[in-house]
């Protein structure tokens, strides 16, 4: 039986489509991977296409103010689109990888794995950021990236705050695992999800997680809130909202699920 949600873990979670959504924490509002383009194709290395299908439910005008980015790659457009990538000159801080932070200028900073950062909290206080693992295909780290490339995920934490985890394109349970041994149980887990795959490229196996690793990520965590995100908007995702139903009903979690707020 699922654990009570206290009012504290419930912080509302706007989500947009794609990666991207918006929360405030410790009275900082915090934006995941920015994707505000409208439907349209894109080139990505190695001569691939691929192509958003839905608009988002938002724009980057009506987002008010961003104190953070959480980036868990620059890379690929279904996680840092034109219009993301112009959003971020406006945001004081940029958190990603530590090869994107090279690429981004002055305003991002880099995590590593277990690299943690603090922020100053606007009523006192301090945030601590800690980058985390996270493999963007199948198979160990030295053999993904140099085809995937870098990617981190997040977890938040904070006196009187919930701990809060955003995977990023993970798809490495074994990441899960020492994620949750670290900071585990986790009171609020964004999980990217979506199951994307490409044909061309690790002979069409996931490169993020599936709905059922998705569903086992959360019990690995001890989640008390799971946001799904990163299941639409996508040709390249090959599984959606449906699926992600059936997967935490099937292994006792669709209570702990929090669709978040649409725009």
């Amino acid at each position: 039986m699922a654990s009570t949600v206290t009012s504290i873990e419930q912080f509302p979670v706007r989500v947009f489509g794609g990666p991207t959504a918006l929360f405030e924490y410790g009275g900082l509002r915090f934006l995941t991977d920015p994707t505000f383009d409208a439907p349209g194709d894109y080139q990505v290395p190695g001569g691939l296409l691929l192509s958003k299908t839905t608009p988002s439910s938002g724009s980057p005008a009506g987002l008010g103010r961003v104190d953070v980015v959480l980036l868990s790659h620059d890379e690929h457009p279904d996680n840092l689109d034109h219009s993301g990538r112009a959003l971020l000159a406006d945001v004081p801080l940029t958190l990603t990888t530590p090869d994107g932070g090279q690429r981004l200028g002055d305003k991002a900073k880099s995590l590593a794995d277990w690299e943690t950062i603090k922020l100053d909290r606007p009523d006192g206080g301090t945030i601590t950021v800690t980058g985390v693992p996270a493999i963007h295909g199948p198979g160990p780290r030295g053999q993904v990236e140099p085809v995937s490339g870098q990617v981190v995920g997040f977890v938040l934490t904070g006196e009187g705050l919930p701990t809060v985890y955003v995977s990023g394109d993970n798809a490495s349970l074994d990441a899960v695992k020492e994620i949750a041994e670290r900071f585990g149980p986790v009171d609020t887990a964004l999980l990217f999800a979506g199951a994307p795959r490409i044909s061309v490229i690790y002979d069409g196996a996931c490169l993020v997680l599936d709905s059922a690793h998705a569903a086992e990520a959360a019990r690995i965590l001890g989640a008390r809130r799971i946001v799904p995100v990163h299941y639409d908007s996508w040709s390249h995702f090959t599984e959606g909202h449906h699926e992600l139903v059936a997967a935490f009903t099937a292994a006792g979690l669709a209570d702990r699920v929090d669709w978040g707020h649409r725009g």
